[in-house]
């Protein structure tokens, strides 16, 4: 592909370089590849400036970046915005996309949505495939990966391949980070949905107000403007999203408790809990259905009414929509229950966040007849201001809480405990991970209910720079199966 074809208006190039042959791109100069084009990036942490000699020396044929360097080896592109650029350059070095794509923003919910929105599609006959926290999951294939939103090159060459194997529904989670760097730029979005918005990232974000600032970037600029958004509209900020959308005249449904049930959108009129199901009762367009949503929790409701939205909105049969809510499989990790023992059931959740922890409680009380445990623990080099809020809703929510270890990564491990320990009065504290779901699982008792939180799908444990074997699934299960239970 010639240079500029890549760049818009917003670049500076001279007639010769426009013309030169880009064989691959790169914003990693370790990456880069004989004919690459090289985006030096300015990350948090450093400046990719600082990498274009070894970019060169690698093979590049062109750098672009918004300031050029002292002395120039090759074309030089001046861009304002190389994050976005970079995501448009990779939208045209990769331009095929499925016809239908569905993103998805929010705080807590996103890996439920884009799971129950491929489901959903599939029962309806399409081709469906979802991108996000736990990886691709597609028909031909499921990739388990551990970044919500992947950087533009990453997942513009994963939407070219995915539209090259058939596929023609994509539903995708869309981050906070994803949408503050442009990574999702150039994508071709149909329909935007909106679960919730509580405290989280605070490490990246300088304040709230700027995390929803974010995420308003998916209504405001990414969303295509004949497309519709999809919004929860229970949550204090829905209505600022809701505006957003609406200041581009995009078509909102509005769905949830305070949903518009009377015309295009879908409101909860009421739910029950049946078994480890729920039996709940929607109006959608003036008529009521009665459905069993095989979810555990409320917030479940909210993500598959989001799904059902999102479905419906882009042209989904509306009947077999609803009925095909009726047999959903939650994401892997979200209150997904591993097994029981001696009638207790045990739960296994991602939520790492004040909020998700506490709706994570909240869905099981119902089912701890007895006490609800709860193990858990905090990620190193995150937001240390959750800690102690963690620590309340914990033994606020909970009978008995055990403190351990999630992902220290360069931090104390022991004083994030200490952390969420002074605002956990009772606790106890057992920093190996796999002892504290043992302990906690040798402890149940009938009528019982275990939760296990913060880690969900994930497979790993970072300790330091290591990122060592570890799966609360397999802890679990090992617990569960073990001689001294």
């Amino acid at each position: 592909m010639k240079l500029r074809e890549l760049f818009g208006d917003d670049a500076t190039m001279d007639a010769p370089a426009g013309e030169l042959a880009v064989t691959g791109l790169a914003a990693d100069s370790r990456a880069v590849k004989p004919g690459d084009l090289f985006f030096a990036l300015a990350g948090s942490k450093t400046d990719g400036a600082r990498f274009i000699d070894a970019a060169i020396a690698s093979g590049a044929v062109a750098v672009a970046g918004d300031h050029a360097p002292a002395r120039g080896r090759v074309p030089f592109i001046a861009t304002p915005n190389p994050r976005r650029a970079l995501a448009l350059a990779a939208a045209k070095f990769y331009p095929r996309q499925p016809a239908t794509i569905a993103a998805v923003t929010g705080t807590s919910g996103k890996t439920s949505v884009a799971a129950f929105t491929r489901q959903i599609w599939q029962r309806l006959g399409y081709l469906s495939a979802s991108i996000g926290t736990v990886g691709v999951v597609a028909p031909s294939r499921a990739v388990y990966g551990s970044v919500t939103t992947p950087d533009p090159i990453e997942l513009h060459r994963e939407l070219d391949q995915l539209a090259g194997e058939g596929v023609t529904h994509l539903a995708l989670e869309a981050s906070s980070h994803g949408l503050d760097q442009y990574r999702v730029d150039g994508v071709r979005v149909r329909a935007a949905g909106f679960t919730n918005l509580s405290r989280d990232h605070m490490d990246y974000h300088p304040t709230v107000a700027h995390y929803l600032e974010t995420k308003l970037r998916l209504f405001r600029d990414l969303v295509e403007s004949d497309g519709i958004a999809v919004i929860c509209a229970d949550h204090d900020c829905s209505d600022t999203v809701i505006e957003a959308a609406g200041a581009r005249n995009v078509p909102v449904m509005r769905v949830g408790r305070r949903g518009d049930g009377a015309r295009m959108g879908i409101r909860l009129v009421e739910a029950a809990i049946d078994g480890f199901a729920q039996r709940v009762t929607l109006e959608h367009a003036g008529r009521e259905r009665v459905i069993r949503l095989p979810l555990v929790g409320e917030f479940q409701i909210e993500n598959a009414l989001v799904s059902a939205g999102l479905v419906i909105g882009t042209g989904g049969d509306v009947d077999q929509a609803f009925a095909a809510l009726e047999h959903l499989e939650g994401a892997r990790g979200r209150i997904e229950r591993i097994g029981e023992r001696n009638g207790a059931q045990v739960f296994v959740d991602y939520a790492h966040k004040p909020d998700a922890l506490a709706k994570a409680l909240q869905a099981l009380r119902p089912y701890a007849k007895r006490k609800l445990v709860v193990v858990f623990g905090a990620g190193g080099d995150r937001d240390a201001g959750k800690r102690p809020l963690m620590g309340a809703i914990a033994a606020d929510n909970a009978d008995v809480v055990i403190v351990t270890d999630d992902n220290p990564r360069s931090e104390d491990p022991a004083a994030i405990r200490a952390a969420i320990l002074a605002a956990a009065p009772g606790a106890r504290e057992i920093g190996d991970r796999a002892e504290a779901i043992g302990t906690a699982i040798a402890g149940l008792q009938s009528g019982d209910a275990l939760l296990i939180a913060g880690k969900g799908h994930e497979t790993g444990q970072i300790v330091g720079d290591r990122v060592l074997p570890f799966s609360d699934h397999e802890a679990a299960s090992a617990a569960l199966t073990s001689r001294r239970i």
